[in-house]
């Protein structure tokens, strides 16, 4: 075989880059979403060992890279005031730093004078 013709170059096991294994991603989620995380691999996973089609464990992978990333972007306590912020917004159906679609119309208006 030649190494055109190996796609997984000088190994016969595929791998990936290091911050986007499942160990790693776990690693970069805060608490909460790391036990959402490793429940929705581990279906991902079982669903995968009875069906032997990888989509859905690559769907959970790639979602939670996402997050991962943001995570360690922002930092950890940053996403956390995201998270709650969210959650609020959720709850009350208002943004408590938002403002109204009449000021942003006022706002415009002023600044087009």
């Amino acid at each position: 075989m030649t190494a055109a013709s190996n796609p997984f170059g000088d190994s016969p096991v595929p791998t990936l880059p290091p911050d986007t294994s499942p160990a790693a991603i776990r690693d970069a989620l805060i608490d909460e979403e790391r036990a959402e995380f490793e429940q929705a691999y581990q279906e991902a996973m079982a669903e995968a060992a009875e069906t032997l089609d990888l989509t859905r464990v690559l769907n959970v992978l790639r979602s939670y890279h996402r997050i991962a990333t943001l995570t360690q972007r922002q930092g950890p306590r940053a996403h956390r005031r995201m998270l709650d912020k969210v959650a609020e917004i959720q709850r009350t159906g208002q943004n408590p730093d938002g403002v109204s679609i009449e000021e942003v119309r006022a706002l415009i208006d002023q600044r087009l004078r």
